[in-house]
């Protein structure tokens, strides 16, 4: 437990120094990589017929093998790296278990990224501030108003909170490098084949559904810091309660709207609503009540409850191993 206490300290510090610079060798787009080749194979294998209807037990198999293979491959990568590493020097095998538990967050990066939106806004840059958001959310950004680029990178921090930041520290808090690449298997693939579209309509349900059971409670989580974020803050925590008892379940996803509710109520916006995808229409339910307009500076805003909740979660998660650590001995 020690060790692991280390780990993630250093992780967690390097995440929050260095952020997650693109490099060719990254293990996330390894996964991605990974997911791609294997998703091409089986549906040349199988012989999937790209119809969205047609063979549905055959895509749903398919998902299922695709999940199998993601999974195995990419934690049996990582236990052979960790084993190896061990074999020649315990303190190299450390090294290494940082290297990977750093490489798994990404909330410098996701503060980066959002920020160079908020920077287009400032400077009265819409397409700027269009073309820096759509590197961030799926969503169609060619139409989208100040108002529109604004909401949609303050959904994507919210959202994310999860997904890039507590989600991986609580899975490595608790089951060390490797419970980390294994979410992170999981979400990769989710965001990579989780889709309700003609395509993904079966193949990817398998991945779609085992995210979703990865993140339940990760999620709720994170919404629970982010209240505590929003006070420490001083910003509406008791609205952000308020929000989150009533539209954490306003989502097709059982956990995407969990920190959305959270930072919209703790922010005083409305945030979710109709989007386009792919240029389609979907129909989606607001989130929060809208107190005041929509402003850039919410993205900076929605980046401090990120970062607030993450150090609430790693200060809370670091605890309870050294109290474990004390039971043991």
């Amino acid at each position: 437990m020690t060790d692991r206490m280390i780990i993630i300290f250093a992780a967690f510090v390097l995440d929050l120094i260095l952020g997650d610079p693109a490099w060719r060798f990254h293990p996330v787009r390894g996964m991605g990589m990974l997911i791609y080749n294997a998703e091409k194979a089986l549906r040349t294998c199988l012989r999937i017929n790209p119809q969205p209807e047609a063979q549905r037990v055959r895509k749903r198999i398919a998902g299922v093998l695709l999940v199998i293979i993601t999974i195995a491959v990419s934690t049996a990568a990582a236990a052979f790296i960790i084993y190896m590493a061990e074999s020649i020097n315990h303190y190299l095998r450390v090294a290494v278990e940082i290297w990977l538990c750093y490489r798994l967050l990404a909330m410098k990066s996701l503060r980066t990224e959002s920020m160079k939106v908020f920077e287009a806004l400032e400077s009265g840059d819409l397409e700027r501030s269009r073309k820096a958001v759509s590197m961030i959310v799926g969503r169609d950004t060619e139409e989208l108003t100040c108002e529109g680029v604004t909401r949609a990178a303050v959904e994507t921090v919210a959202e994310n909170t999860t997904d890039a930041v507590t989600a991986p520290l609580i899975y490595m808090l608790i089951f060390g490098a490797l419970g980390g690449f294994l979410y992170k298997a999981l979400n990769t693939m989710d965001s990579m084949v989780g889709y309700k579209n003609d395509k993904y309509k079966y193949f990817g349900t398998a991945a779609a559904r085992l995210d979703d059971i990865a993140s339940f409670l990760p999620a709720r989580i994170s919404a629970c810091a982010m209240i505590a974020a929003s006070f420490i803050l001083k910003l509406n925590y008791k609205n952000a309660a308020k929000i989150f008892k009533r539209d954490r379940y306003k989502h097709k996803s059982p956990n995407s709207a969990q920190t959305e509710a959270v930072c919209a109520g703790a922010l005083g916006i409305e945030l979710g609503g109709d989007a386009f995808y792919f240029g389609r229409l979907v129909k989606k339910p607001v989130i929060g009540d809208a107190l005041r307009p929509v402003k850039a500076e919410d993205i900076r805003r929605a980046n401090c409850l990120m970062y607030v909740t993450g150090g609430i979660v790693f200060v809370l998660g670091e605890c309870a191993l050294l109290a474990f650590s004390l039971c043991v001995i």
